[in-house]
């Protein structure tokens, strides 16, 4: 008798033991997924392991009903990764096992692409005038664009383009077969239109001696320094042995641009890996990397687990960037986890900023990571020059201050680009009556709605919860509700007033929601000319403006007073990076912060130094203080709704800790309330242990976690535990 242990998607950890009924004994494996049951119902799992024993009671254990799979869904390093990933982050295995396949692959669909339909014009539609279809500019672009086989962004006409056209018979689905590509055989790359210079040069050779066998580099280049061709270079030199590369970025805006640079560059497979996409080409690009079909993938966080056949490179761009830290459920981080899957696949890993992780720097001075420096811009860019504007008494307008509009007037004078970057979203952070200081408030949150003026509606940014804005005040019936501060959308209305020739752009969360719409803006801003681009951190994310000579940093001064250890970090990052984008080519580049505290240090050792000389002194203070990279912490998340339950619970787990664990590196904070207390209707609290040794705290929590499942408190509340956190609760 076969007995298989099953990896189910709950949030238990444990796995469950299964009979094999005998005709299906030659049929399974690890990592097959198989239909069982489970309670009342019956569920996907995936077995770990097939013995011819078990610790139960035989007569008690249920029957396998199917098996899905005729091969394992991971090869074995892959396996061997996400068992390492589970077991480092505490999380259920099974939970983990199925956050790395496809949704259609968790709901039991056969992991094999179906038939593939595509858009083909009719008889009628390749002799068709397009000129007939003036009333409908969209569906006449598209006919044109069939018509002479021009190539198609996926996101450019929406359905109702397509359909429209096909309701006119000039375009039909038609089913086409899937042919294998054999790419390895038929490698083409174009010559690169840009020459290295001595620093690139350096990198490029550096990488390419060590490609196969592991090593992790930080690629730690200034901004606008060539990051990317270096990043080409070496994949070039992987694909031409026939191997696959993976290169991360940390948002979806960014992939459909490097994915235009790749294509340009290799004439081989590339497909984009995202959670954005729908559930059937997230699918079919999965089992294209699974089985060897697409020579570069480019993906957002979860593209990590994406099954290889030949992987020979890993790259992370924008390597500290915070996106690449999931803060909901499995709480991983994706540029951490990189390190430990190309160690077991041994093969090369690039970490790639302009303002590299103090975690990443700590590693490349202890020597565990090979340090590559671009100290120079690429071509003839030079550093913007960099000016810090005092606003203590200044009017405001929107944020603006009377000299920075005077400079934007300038640069636009210039037929140039501005960008003027203000990390808060919205028309104004708060919606206030005049009469009574009532404040329109998110019951499930406890926190202020943000006034969005185009939506006509509150938004709470923490639940995202919409609210319709009240005529009059709730209590005192005023109808004097007024918005009071700013963000993203009441500074691009002010600028239309200022500036009604100039076309200005919104770029943040809100404006770019809809499919393609962020790389619309991005066309239209790159197409030159006056223009001014407002908005969040999106904009500071590795987009290139050549055009872009005046950045202009409206509010931050909220960052330099923060709490949270981290806050000085993320505010040199953010500032680095948005300066960035400012005189990127030829053209002479200039940056204006405004702030009411020009004296404070930070400000000034980031103007007068640079972020190296910022991380340098600030990996000395956090060595001093015995704070990450220098210890190590994990974060247990509790929440209730009687806002009871969770304290309890994280304090009968301090009393259990200070019983069980004499040790003096292990420091323990809290119960305490998290930072934003009431999120969605839940209570929230937590409680941190921290330790000098990584080891030491791993055991620590693999011993608490098994004690934690045995206690009847633990299923009143919600609860996680986040290792290596970046952020509060």
């Amino acid at each position: 008798m076969l007995v298989a242990k099953v990896a189910l998607p709950i949030k238990l950890h444990q796995v469950f033991e299964y009979i094999v009924p005998e005709e299906l004994q030659s049929s399974v494996s690890i990592g097959y997924r198989v239909k069982v049951p489970f309670g009342k119902r019956h569920a996907i799992g995936i077995i770990t392991t097939v013995s011819d024993n078990s610790e139960y009671d035989i007569d008690k254990l249920k029957v396998i009903d199917e098996v899905i799979d005729n091969c394992s869904l991971f090869s074995h390093e892959l396996w061997q990764f996400l068992l390492w990933a589970a077991d480092y982050y505490h999380y259920p295995l099974g939970e983990v096992l199925f956050h790395a396949i496809p949704v259609l692959l968790r709901q039991g669909r056969p992991a094999a692409i179906s038939e593939t339909l595509v858009w083909q014009l009719t008889e009628q539609g390749k002799i068709f005038d397009s000129k007939q279809l003036s009333r409908s500019v969209k569906q006449q672009a598209l006919l044109n664009a069939m018509q002479t086989n021009q190539i198609i962004e996926v996101d450019h006409f929406s359905a109702a383009i397509y359909n429209g056209l096909h309701r006119k018979g000039l375009i039909d689905k038609v089913a086409i077969s899937t042919e294998v590509i054999d790419w390895q055989n038929n490698i083409l790359s174009r010559p690169s239109p840009f020459q290295l210079n001595e620093e690139q040069r350096y990198a490029v050779d550096e990488i390419n001696q060590h490609l196969c066998h592991f090593s992790a580099f930080l690629l730690d280049g200034v901004t606008g320094s060539g990051k990317t061709e270096v990043y080409l270079q070496v994949i070039q030199a992987v694909i031409e042995q026939g191997k696959q590369a993976l290169v991360l970025v940390p948002e979806i805006g960014l992939t459909p641009q490097t994915i235009r640079r790749f294509k340009e560059r290799f004439d081989v497979p590339i497909v984009i890996l995202h959670s954005a996409m729908s559930e059937k080409a997230r699918l079919a690009a999965w089992l294209q990397c699974k089985s060897g079909e697409v020579a570069i993938v480019v993906g957002t966080r979860s593209a990590l687990f994406s099954p290889f056949d030949h992987l020979g490179m890993i790259i992370i761009d924008e390597e500290h960037d915070s996106s690449y830290k999931q803060q909901e459920g499995w709480r991983y981080n994706a540029r951490d986890l990189a390190i430990v899957r190309a160690k077991i696949d041994n093969i090369p890993v690039i970490l790639g900023s302009a303002t590299p992780s103090l975690e990443t720097l700590n590693n490349a001075n202890s020597q565990r990571y090979h340090h590559l420096h671009l100290t120079e811009r690429a071509g003839n860019a030079q550093l913007a020059k960099q000016m810090i504007l005092d606003i203590k008494g200044l009017v405001l307008s929107a944020g603006l201050s009377q000299p920075l509009i005077t400079q934007i007037k300038k640069h636009l004078a210039n037929d140039n680009q501005v960008l003027l970057f203000l990390n808060r979203r919205g028309f104004s952070p708060l919606l206030i009556c005049h009469d009574c200081g009532w404040i329109a408030e998110c019951p499930r949150c406890d926190k202020p709605f943000t006034y969005h003026q185009k939506q006509h509606k509150l938004i709470c940014h923490h639940c995202d919860t919409p609210r319709v804005i009240p005529e009059q005040c709730p209590k005192c019936g005023s109808t004097h509700l007024v918005p009071i501060g700013f963000g993203t959308e009441q500074l691009e209305k002010q600028l239309n007033l200022l500036f009604p020739d100039v076309p200005v752009s919104r770029i943040d969360r809100d404006s770019t929601s809809k499919k393609g719409a962020l790389d619309n803006y991005l066309q239209n801003i790159n197409l030159g000319g006056k223009h001014i681009l407002v908005g969040t951190q999106i904009l500071a994310k590795g987009h290139h403006f050549p055009d872009v000579t005046l950045v202009g940093i409206i509010n931050v001064d909220g960052a330099l007073f923060s709490s949270d250890f981290r806050a000085t970090e993320h505010f040199a990052q953010i500032y680095t990076q948005v300066s960035g984008r400012a005189g990127r080519e030829n053209k002479t580049g200039e940056v204006i912060l405004q702030t009411y505290h020009p004296e404070h240090p930070l400000l000034n050792i980031l103007l007068q130094q640079g972020y190296q000389a910022f991380a340098a002194q600030a990996l000395q203070e956090r060595e001093m203080t015995l704070l990450p990279p220098f210890s190590y912490q994990a974060l247990i998340h509790a929440a209730d709704r009687n806002n009871q339950h969770a304290p309890q619970f994280l304090q009968k787990i301090e009393d259990w800790l200070k019983r069980q664990f004499d040790d003096s590196s292990l420091w323990l904070f809290g119960p305490s309330p998290a930072n934003q207390v009431k999120r969605a209707g839940y209570y929230r609290w937590q409680f941190l242990l921290q330790h000098t040794q990584r080891t030491k705290l791993q055991m620590v929590l693999n011993q608490l976690v098994s004690v934690i499942e045995q206690w009847p408190e633990g299923k009143n509340i919600r609860w996680s535990i986040d290792i290596d956190p970046i952020d509060g609760w």
